[in-house]
């Protein structure tokens, strides 16, 4: 019933009856020694991945009772495609550490491979869906659809559809909103070869941010993911090195008496930064009662300071090596600036003591490596750009002699695979973050694969299709 819920994307409306049943199945699987006599692949496989999603710790020991003397899974599992979807959801919610679970992806992913020609075509297409878009790494928000179209007959499909069209008439509300804004900044017009996707943008916000109450922080949010998108651009393909030099350090003074020197465009970008930065850190004062200024002042100077190093390699013809590359193109992903507006945008800090969790955190350095990786894969390429991107790949394979492409790209995904275990883990309860802010982190992490993950012609199906109903 929790996993339809959420799938169905309905659960705020349950909310208080999930956390008590999660509670229940929580102590039933660590406590009880009946739990390891009779529960069925499915059964076992779906609790281990909703309370390890919901933020509870649950040991992989869970799995002991469905492998043989040897430790591989027993073989009649291979027979149970329900099961085994289950048992693939269940592996991608593993972290480091784990080692039951381990195999699972493996045994999991290729046993419903090897049964795909032996089912009909409604279950082959589960088993499909199943394997390229896994609960934990898809936005239920693109996915919902499907879902709906699948408990068709039930009441709870039938309130889904309901939700779904109040939420995309929302949605488009906030579309609106966001696009008037982006019109009245003035900066479109006068970089005219920038990126200008305002709806593109806020589908991180409305992804990560799926509450509908949460409409105030998703048209906020919206706002430095557009200037990241923006600045990116000014050092990829508009500035010279010496204009960047001097962007880079006026972002670092943070005083509009000091941009005479800049050219006319990136000046008034320049003065919207600083005007956006202090708007949003108004609205958080008014709503909690600390202004966050100075941590978001922070995280524009890192992200400014990273483009800056990305600018001097390529107008040097510098070639970093791989992990230093990958250091800084972490904080040139933008992910660290949307990450701490997303935090204060939440109310996660209301003193200088409790925002100081938000500097230097592993959920934001997680998130950042995956999108950092994701992005240099090489899939997602700006058709309309001209721009001068390194890519992890590129300088992976220089640096390791007789390395192919393939290689380099099997490592990037062995390297993402890994960054998703620390992810899990750090999002895991106790930690020191609110609830909403760790799950926000996890549904940013989720639409990653699907915002980089390009089709040969640039398209993005699942996006285009959600998209489009929306209008």
């Amino acid at each position: 019933m929790v996993d339809v819920l959420q799938k169905l994307c309905i659960n705020h409306y349950f909310q208080e009856e999930i956390d008590s049943i999660l509670k229940m199945v929580h102590t039933r699987m660590s406590n009880s020694h009946d739990y390891n006599h009779g529960p069925s692949l499915y059964e076992v496989s779906l609790n281990f991945r909703i309370l390890r999603q919901e933020g509870y710790y649950v040991s992989d020991d869970v799995f002991s009772i469905f492998k043989q003397k040897d430790g591989k899974f027993k073989g009649e599992l291979a027979e149970d495609v329900k099961g085994l979807m289950a048992l693939y959801e269940a592996s991608q919610l593993s972290i480091e550490g784990d080692h039951m679970i381990k195999e699972a992806a493996y045994f999991s992913s290729h046993g419903l491979i090897e049964k795909i020609p032996f089912l009909d075509q409604d279950e082959a297409t589960m088993v499909n869906d199943t394997l390229q878009h896994s609960y934990q790494r898809t936005s239920p928000t693109f996915m919902v659809k499907k879902f709906i179209k699948h408990y068709t007959g039930t009441t709870m499909s039938e309130l889904a559809l309901l939700e779904l069209a109040k939420v995309q008439s929302l949605h488009r509300t906030e579309v609106d909103i966001i696009s008037r804004w982006w019109k009245d900044l003035g900066l479109a017009q006068e970089f005219k070869d920038a990126r200008n996707q305002p709806l593109h943008w806020y589908l991180w916000p409305m992804a990560s941010l799926t509450d509908p109450s949460l409409s105030e922080q998703r048209i906020e949010l919206t706002k430095p993911i557009a200037l990241v998108f923006l600045i990116d651009d000014i050092y990829d393909v508009y500035g010279t090195l010496d204009e960047l030099i001097l962007f880079t350090e006026a972002v670092k003074r943070w005083d509009s008496n000091t941009l005479e020197q800049l050219p006319y465009n990136l000046r008034i970008c320049v003065e919207a930064l600083y005007k956006v930065t202090q708007e949003i850190s108004d609205k958080i004062y008014k709503k909690y009662g600390f202004n966050p200024n100075e941590f978001l002042k922070q995280a524009w100077i890192n992200l400014c300071e990273a483009f800056l190093v990305e600018a001097k390699w390529f107008a040097l013809g510098h070639m970093p090596m791989a992990d230093d590359y990958l250091k800084n193109g972490m904080v040139s992903t933008g992910a660290h600036v949307v990450i701490v507006h997303l935090f204060f945008l939440l109310g996660g800090g209301t003193s200088k003591e409790s925002a100081i969790i938000i500097n230097d955190n592993k959920i934001s350095s997680c998130l950042a490596k995956i999108l950092r990786l994701w992005d240099d894969l090489g899939s997602a390429k700006d058709v309309n750009q001209d721009g001068h991107d390194g890519s992890y790949v590129t300088y992976y394979v220089k640096e390791n002699e007789g390395c192919s492409i393939q290689n380099a790209r099997d490592h990037v995904m062995a390297m993402i695979t890994i960054t998703w275990k620390q992810l899990n883990k750090e999002c895991l309860s106790p930690n020191k973050f609110l609830d909403t802010f760790t799950k926000a982190c996890q549904k940013v992490a989720r639409m990653i694969p699907l915002m980089y993950n390009y089709t040969e012609n640039h398209s993005l199906p699942l996006l285009e299709d959600y998209i489009k109903s929306m209008f």
